[in-house]
């Protein structure tokens, strides 16, 4: 998943769904590097939401299957021939929850499996509603264990496992205003270099924290909402990050609704990252100062641990048929340069990135 290109998704209190839904979605992504077609992604989705025993039992299901297709760089922002690659990914989830008077407790198993990796993973969370349901405490423990196995054969059956924490709390602050905060910690222990990328060497270990901060205000005049949030994180690699963002959802008739977003992207490297500087008298991509006969013990020419800024722009469209059916899209242009970053020390040699994403979704409700 590519840093900065995830948005926030609305603040909300919890609550019990008011009907089953079936909905299909389709994304489109493609990205690419001057002069350059990167990577290209076509990943339908199927969604059921359903009670199970009784209307406090709810069950909430989903299917994925990527076709990933294209080239990434071996090193920075260079492409060689051994780098084309197409994969196919398919993933699920499957997430029960019981609701009770001011009270919610859920858990869910999840799963993805490709040609070189698998995962499985598992939650657990537990939400608490105030007397007068304006105020929500949440909760959340998470575990995965994943296995890799890349068909350069670079490395064999290597594990990760990550577990997480988190702790949140929604707020009804006004009739128009809807507060939220949420803090994680994961901490990881593995395998996290990229086998297929030139001397990539990182870690075993990598702990995460991420603080996120969520406001929506309602405008009554006009029926708009407002989703605005920050988010930012810091990790033992090095890596701290922010993001910015804001939907502005607009209602232009009974049955539409216009949601156009912004988003905003800032990145530090990572502390074993090194510039996109080459020895001639080593060859690339080995960087200046590289001793083959004592490398580092942690490198990386990965453009994602980079320092970098990046910019988002979107619109999404919401058609409400009937009280049964809904028709949504929506299409992001993203773009990543090293000068973007916000405190001026963005990484050297690195060629722009550019990103276009499309999606369609259709919800049957019963």
């Amino acid at each position: 998943m590519l840093p900065g290109v995830m948005g926030a998704s609305p603040a909300r209190a919890e609550s019990k769904p008011e009907s089953a839904s079936v909905s299909l979605r389709t994304l489109t992504y493609k990205d690419s590097q001057p002069g350059l077609d990167r990577i290209s992604i076509i990943s339908p989705s199927f969604q059921v939401v359903t009670p199970l025993f009784d209307e406090d039992w709810w069950l909430n299901g989903t299917l994925v299957a990527d076709s990933v297709s294209g080239a990434t760089p071996r090193y920075h922002t260079a492409i060689s021939g051994a780098s084309r690659m197409t994969e196919r990914r398919q993933a699920g989830d499957v997430r029960v929850t019981r609701y009770f008077e001011r009270v919610s407790v859920g858990g869910g198993i999840a799963g993805s499996k490709e040609r070189d990796y698998s995962s499985v993973a598992g939650s657990f969370d537990l939400r608490w509603a105030s007397d007068d349901q304006n105020t929500e405490l949440s909760v959340s423990l998470g575990s995965s264990n994943d296995l890799i196995n890349p068909v350069n054969d670079l490395v064999f059956n290597q594990k990760r496992r990550t577990n997480q924490v988190s702790l949140g709390v929604t707020k009804v602050a006004s009739r128009a205003d809807v507060l939220q905060a949420s803090i994680s910690y994961s901490d990881g222990r593995g395998y996290y270099s990229d086998p297929y990328k030139a001397l990539d060497e990182r870690p075993r270990e990598r702990q995460q924290t991420v603080l996120m901060l969520r406001w929506n205000h309602h405008f009554v005049d006009g029926g708009s909402t407002l989703r605005s949030s920050y988010r930012a994180t810091q990790d033992s690699f090095g890596v701290q990050s922010h993001t910015l963002q804001a939907e502005w959802v607009v209602p232009v008739s009974s049955s539409v609704k216009v949601v156009p977003a912004l988003r905003a992207y800032t990145q530090t490297a990572a502390e074993f990252y090194r510039e996109a500087i080459y020895d001639p008298a080593l060859g690339e991509p080995f960087p200046v100062g590289y001793d083959r006969n004592n490398p580092p013990r942690f490198i990386s020419l990965d453009q994602r641990l980079s320092s970098f800024g990046a910019a988002a722009v979107g619109l999404g469209l919401v058609y409400t048929i009937d009280r049964d059916w809904t028709v949504d899209g929506k299409i992001e242009a993203y773009e990543q340069r090293s000068n973007w970053a916000w405190d001026g020390a963005g990484s050297t040699g690195l060629a722009p990135f550019r990103a276009y994403s499309a999606q369609i979704g259709l919800t049957r409700r019963f």
